[in-house]
């Protein structure tokens, strides 16, 4: 097969987006924007160029880690138009097959669309990305001739009235036959205006030579936009979110309201499961089938088995088993597995801890760098004192043990299987198996002195 490589233009400031964060790294559905394009690329293409300039060190050290594309990283040393950026990258092409340009900040760019765009590319010497859109004030526009063949892209400040009535846009995409655009590339002129090349020139050089250029028109223009404010950030982000909601409801998972649920791109989820309103399901995130999760519930890159109830909490980077109950109001902070069948009940928070099967932290507890046995019943507000002010330390709850409410268990401690600790009892020694412990002063009661205490009128 012809070679297909993939320039993307990312060197830009992004001045509209109003942030100290370089524009193509704004989150969008759990990825930098320009992670989604990359993904999109790296389906079709055998090489890809990433041309960068503004705060490119950022946009370099944050793709490094991700560590699956197969990236050369071009600078733009001065942003001097789009033009300028794709010669930045043309020398470490070969001199024949296909390459596509697209733009670093337009995520919505489907795989199939890019497909279907580089397949017609085997047809004409090189193909743009068209959309027609309801109000294309400000974009380039497609201008054909009476046969209905591509003869230029015309820019907003130069459109005569007829002109500016065309629909159709440049999504500034492409895809080139190399050899071509190395021909066209070095004759572009700057703009006498801002000194800067466009690609955009290349068209009407090659249709002055017989060249065939062809166009692919999106059949959803939405995919074609791009972003430059957070404005936009947000309306892709609405595009991008029902896409991923609406998978996932033919995939037989019950969405009530995908307004208001916003679900990660990647996050897998199980059929038969329901996921009630004001619901945030975020990064690694893969969630069983017949789960209920929800509403107002926030989980980030945890895996959820099956047949789990997660109600009102928030959950991040843990394990839940199947059939385990969690909230309301409960808070599982990272390095958790929760056991199968385990109640984790409401304003319970839970951090670094293994909770085995069957077991029980029903209300008002926090347990925290602990090791929890099977079939083990913590009472109303205990709390696991895991920290000494300099070092967190280890709880170990052997299987089918009772911890009473109101218990302080200050670590490193040792709970014996079938322990039982009473309740209010402060507990900073290892307690044997089937011991029962008690831990607390002794209750004196002085009759009659109470009116002393009490001051009422």
């Amino acid at each position: 097969m012809d070679y297909v490589g993939a320039i993307i233009l990312a060197a830009g400031q992004g001045k509209r987006m109003k942030s100290s964060v370089p524009k193509v790294l704004h989150n969008l559905c759990g990825k930098p924007i320009i992670q989604h394009v990359l993904d999109h690329a790296s389906s079709i293409a055998d090489s890809i160029y990433l041309v960068i300039g503004y705060q490119g060190e950022k946009v370099k050290e944050y793709l490094n880690k991700t560590n699956y594309y197969n990236i050369e990283f071009v600078y733009q040393e001065q942003q001097r138009g789009t033009g300028d950026a794709v010669k930045m990258a043309q020398d470490l092409l070969p001199d024949n097959g296909k390459v596509l340009v697209l733009c670093g900040d337009t995520p919505l760019i489907s795989a199939e669309s890019l497909k279907g765009l580089f397949q017609m590319g085997s047809e004409h010497d090189v193909v743009i990305l068209t959309a027609k859109v309801p109000n294309p004030y400000g974009y380039g526009r497609i201008i054909r001739d009476k046969d209905n063949r591509v003869i230029t892209i015309e820019e907003e400040k130069n459109l005569n009235p007829n002109q500016a009535k065309v629909d159709e846009i440049n999504t500034g995409t492409y895809c080139f036959a190399i050899d071509k655009l190395k021909k066209y590339l070095p004759q572009i002129e700057a703009d006498s205006d801002k000194g800067e090349y466009y690609l955009t020139d290349i068209i009407s050089l090659m249709v002055k030579e017989g060249h065939s250029i062809g166009a692919f028109l999106l059949d959803d223009y939405r995919e074609g936009l791009g972003i430059n404010d957070l404005y936009q950030l947000a309306e892709a982000a609405k595009v991008m979110r029902n896409e991923i909601n609406y998978n996932l409801m033919t995939e037989g998972v019950t969405i009530v309201d995908p307004d208001s649920t916003y679900i990660d791109k990647g996050v897998s989820i199980g059929n038969d499961t329901i996921i009630y309103p004001q619901t945030l399901i975020e990064g690694k995130t893969e969630i069983g089938s017949g789960c209920q999760i929800g509403p107002n519930t926030t989980i980030r890159d945890t895996i959820i088995k099956d047949r789990v109830m997660l109600t009102n909490s928030v959950v991040e980077e843990c394990i839940i088993r199947e059939e385990a109950k969690i909230g309301p109001f409960a808070y599982l902070r990272p390095g958790n597995d929760i056991g199968h069948g385990v109640k984790i009940g409401d304003f319970v928070e839970v951090k670094n801890s293994n909770i085995a099967n069957g077991s029980k932290i029903p209300h008002l507890s926090y347990v925290g760098d602990a090791d929890v046995g099977e079939g083990v019943n913590f009472g109303a507000g205990t709390i696991i004192v895991n920290y000494d002010g300099t070092h967190k330390h280890r709880t170990m709850v052997a299987r089918n043990s009772f911890i009473g409410c109101n218990s302080n268990l200050i670590a490193p401690l040792k709970i014996g299987e079938g322990s039982y600790i009473a309740a209010g009892s402060t507990i900073n020694k290892d307690v044997a198996e089937g011991s029962m412990v008690f831990a607390r002063c002794r209750q004196e009661n002085k009759p009659g002195l109470a009116k002393r205490f009490l001051k009422k009128e």
